[in-house]
C-alpha cells in the first residue's frame, strides 16, 4: 500500500532557507492543537486509571487510536481537502502529537519491567505494535473508502 507522504516538506523549509516570519504562526498552530490534544489524553487517563503494575489500558488506546486518526488524517490532507497550511500542523503534530505518546509508552514497559512483570511488558509492547499497525492500515483503508479515493499502487521500476 503506497503511504501518503508530506505536502508541506519544500525543498526551502528542509534546507532552513523558509523565512522566519511565516513559521511563527505554523508554530502557534501546533501550540493550539497540542493544548487540544493534551486534554484529551487527560480525559483518557481519567476515564482509564491504571495502578503501578498493571496493564497500561488508557496508553494503549491513545496510541491505537492515535494511528488510526493519523493515517486517516493523512488521506484526507494529502488526496481529499484542498491544500492547507494550517490543518496537518494543528491536527496531525498539535492534537495528534500530544495525544499520542511514546515517551509514556517506553517508560510504561520500563516501570512494568522494574516491578517484576516481564510478561506484561512484552505483552503490553507486542500489542502496541501490533494493534498499531492494525489500526494505521485500518485508518487508510476507511479514510480512503469513505472519501472515494482509490486505493494507490506503486508502479514496477
Amino acid at each position: 500500500m503506497a503511504l501518503p507522504g508530506d505536502p508541506d516538506a519544500s525543498p526551502a523549509w528542509r534546507s532552513g532557507r523558509g523565512q522566519p516570519a511565516r513559521r511563527w504562526d505554523v508554530a502557534l498552530v501546533i501550540a493550539a492543537g497540542g493544548v487540544v490534544g493534551g486534554l484529551l489524553r487527560r480525559s483518557v487517563n481519567v476515564l482509564l486509571p491504571v495502578d503501578a503494575g498493571a496493564f497500561p489500558w488508557a496508553t494503549l488506546v491513545e496510541n491505537v487510536t492515535g494511528c488510526l486518526l493519523l493515517a486517516a488524517l493523512m488521506v484526507y490532507v494529502t488526496d481529499v481537502w484542498p491544500p492547507n497550511r494550517y490543518v496537518r500542523p494543528f491536527l496531525g503534530v498539535g492534537v495528534l502529537g500530544a495525544y499520542t505518546t511514546f515517551s509514556t509508552f517506553t517508560n510504561e514497559i520500563r516501570s512494568l519491567l522494574d516491578r517484576g512483570r516481564p510478561g506484561v511488558a512484552f505483552l503490553y509492547a507486542g500489542m502496541s505494535l501490533l494493534a498499531g499497525l492494525t489500526a494505521t492500515y485500518a485508518g487508510l483503508w476507511v479514510a480512503r473508502r469513505v472519501s472515494g479515493v482509490p486505493r494507490q499502487t506503486r508502479r514496477a521500476t
